[in-house]
């Protein structure tokens, strides 16, 4: 059966990302990895090779399942983009804030136009 501790070398994630972010970033790899595990073992099965062993299998799914839970929670918690888009929200409001109406106005235009430019 498949070693659930047999494992590629971990990548290196970019040193400026919160700790959150770097969590939800691991998580998504263990997740990858157990699943790929799973897959390999079930095509393994259906060669007729061997049956998959029954508690190796509750347990990478029992693993699996505290990885999604651990991940869901993060999201929640605002990781991600929902947290970037609480920045741009608060960016808005500063620069709102600052500027007159007519100005704002002409700040939106501005950005709207971009953001078709750009196809966004």
């Amino acid at each position: 059966m498949t070693d659930l501790k047999n494992t590629a070398p971990v990548a290196v994630i970019s040193p400026g990302l919160p700790d959150d972010q770097r969590r939800l970033i691991d998580l998504d790899d263990a997740i990858a990895k157990i699943r790929t595990q799973i897959a390999t073992a079930d095509l393994a099965r259906q060669c007729g090779q061997k049956p998959i062993d029954p508690d190796w299998f509750h347990r990478a799914r029992t693993a699996l399942r505290h990885l999604c839970r651990e991940r869901s929670e993060l999201l929640a918690k605002g990781t991600g983009r929902r947290r970037r888009e609480k920045l741009k929200d608060a960016l808005i409001g500063v620069l709102r804030d600052r500027h007159d109406p007519e100005t704002w106005v002409g700040i939106l235009a501005e950005a709207q136009a971009r953001s078709e430019r750009e196809g966004l």
